[in-house]
């Protein structure tokens, strides 16, 4: 048995350095309360840095001629396929303006076009020209860059290299700190009345993603452990294009990002064909997971049976290089010149639609516990994500996070740090078999018999371990993600949004149109639980 060996203590702790949880400490650190980041890697090493496209919002005096938060609105509800939940939709995408205002104030800087208003993008789903955008392919760099700058200035103080490993706990299980494992695997406990996960999403459950290795969804395994519940789980989008290296490419794969289609790219095979032509009215301007189908359905009916990659012709845009630099610069090094030739892509897995059960400021169902970000499930996305929709929420929901638990800590609701912290015993998998069986059978086009192959290689491979060093901790996360995730997927009998059930290809609307909750039990399995429309509910 390990118990802490040191301690320290705040008003909030937040899990994760991305813009969820730095616009979260800001704010927080405005209202004045003491306020703790930490990050399991360095500052700058989380998902965020590597979003491209830009912020989906609908500026005052900035926007297309006809263009307005409820088309926005319209957008997002059609691309989450039913799953939505349209107060939370409406919620967020109003409080945009704001959040891309504030950004803007802590010294973020947007691309400006030449009329001196910001320059604007179109991306999949997307009915207008409302992705704004930084550095022509960089937002997410910038935004990071921003963020960062502005927490060293308000000296909202950064915990590097410590993993989150558990929450505490009182007897009534409410949440009051943070037990985590510092650089040399030594335990400590954060204590506060307030724990705020931003930690990100779980690429690495899949050997190819757009995910640095950091996205293993440890926030989500903390907070299922703490009592919370997950939903929409079996919603994993994969960004139709990400740079095709080669055959068994393993990791994080460079994005290209979907402004490229927005500024005139196509889909095309090997012979020229278009791929997306007759399948979608919006064609390559389709949302993500109707792309993404369309390419793996296309790879799998290529010339040789099937292929591992299809190819974006953007030989159209004649100033590549300047309105896409980070795309250019990855295909150069792969020896791509996209000004004359098709750039290589294939599908890899890309962003969590569901997550921990939470509402439109943070709070979930257990009291004490706060999410916001791609670790959070709070309804905008349903069963598909539009894209650029990530970085608004981040900016809202942080912000509106930040002064729920303000609110809360004023209304003395959360509880004083009571309980104890032991590191916890968790099932582990093994990593490369849990990744392997995942792209295999889990990833876009599932069934029933590849479902439970999974289960049955995961329930193989998997040991009850202490979780005493970070790669065990990522390892316990990555297998209960998974567990969930095919726990939903295999109940699932339809296809909708990122669900792809090659053995129930049609959406049901009768049986499906709802979102399926997983919780813990005792022992540590994820299993299905009574539907939820709200976080208080499950309290």
């Amino acid at each position: 048995m390990t118990t802490p060996v040191w301690e320290a203590r705040a008003d909030l702790v937040v899990v994760g350095t991305g813009v969820a949880g730095l616009t979260a400490a800001l704010r927080a650190r405005e209202l004045g309360l003491r306020v703790l980041v930490v990050t399991k890697a360095e500052q700058g090493d989380g998902n965020t840095r590597w979003a491209q496209g830009g912020v989906a919002v609908v500026l005052p005096g900035e926007h297309d001629e006809g263009d307005t938060v409820e088309a926005h609105v319209r957008d997002t509800l059609v691309a989450g396929a039913g799953l939505c939940d349209e107060d939370a939709v409406r919620a967020i995408i109003a409080g945009g303006p704001a959040a891309v205002a504030r950004l803007r104030e802590r010294g973020a800087v947007f691309d400006s076009g030449v009329d001196g208003r910001l320059a604007r993008t179109r991306e999949g789903g997307h009915s207008a020209f409302r992705v704004v955008h930084a550095g022509g392919d960089a937002t997410g760099a910038e935004v990071e860059r921003a963020l960062l700058a502005a927490a060293r200035d308000g000296r909202v103080p950064v915990l590097e290299n410590h993993i989150a490993v558990d929450a505490v706990r009182t007897p009534l299980g409410q949440v009051c700190g943070l037990l985590v494992l510092d650089g040399g695997g030594v335990p400590g406990v954060l204590t506060a009345p307030a724990v705020l996960l931003a930690s990100g999403g779980l690429g690495q459950l899949y050997q190819a993603t757009s995910n640095p290795e950091v996205a293993t969804g440890d926030g989500l395994a903390l907070a299922l452990r703490a009592g919370a519940v997950a939903a929409d789980v079996e919603f994993v989008q994969f960004h139709p294009t990400v740079l095709y290296t080669g055959r068994g490419a393993r990791g994080r794969c460079p994005l290209v990002t979907e402004a490229v289609r927005g500024e005139g790219a196509v889909l095309v095979d090997a012979t020229g064909a278009r791929v997306m032509r007759g399948v979608h009215p919006l064609e390559d301007l389709a949302p993500r997971d109707v792309v993404a189908a369309a390419i793996t359905r296309h790879m799998a009916g290529g010339p040789g049976g099937i292929d591992d990659h299809v190819f974006l012709d953007a030989t159209s845009i004649s100033d590549f290089a300047r309105r896409f630099p980070t795309v250019h610069a990855a295909c150069v090094a792969a020896g791509i010149d996209p000004a004359t030739a098709p750039i290589p892509v294939a599908p890899a897995a890309h962003f969590a639609c569901g997550g921990v059960v939470s509402d439109v400021d943070g709070r979930t169902g257990v009291t004490g516990l706060y999410a916001a970000g791609e670790v959070a499930r709070t309804g905008l996305h349903g069963a598909n994500r539009l894209a650029s929709n990530s970085l608004l929420e981040g900016l809202v929901v942080g912000t509106r996070a930040a002064e729920a638990v303000a609110s809360d800590l004023a209304l003395g609701l959360q509880a004083k740090c009571t309980g104890t912290a032991e590191l916890p015993v968790a099932p582990v998998a093994d990593r490369d078999a849990l990744q392997r069986v995942m792209s295999r059978y889990a990833a876009i086009g599932r069934d029933a018999e590849g479902l439970a192959v999974v289960g049955s290689v995961l329930d193989l491979s998997t040991v009850d371990r202490r979780l005493d060093t970070r790669e065990l901790v990522e390892d316990a996360a990555l297998t209960v993600a998974a567990r969930a995730l095919i726990a939903a997927a295999a109940e699932r009998t339809e296809s909708r949004g990122c669900h792809v059930r090659t053995d129930f290809p049609q959406r049901d609307d009768v049986n499906w149109l709802r979102s399926q909750v997983v919780r813990l039990t005792p022992s540590g399995q994820p299993v299905l639980a009574d539907p939820v429309t709200t976080a208080r509910t499950v309290a």
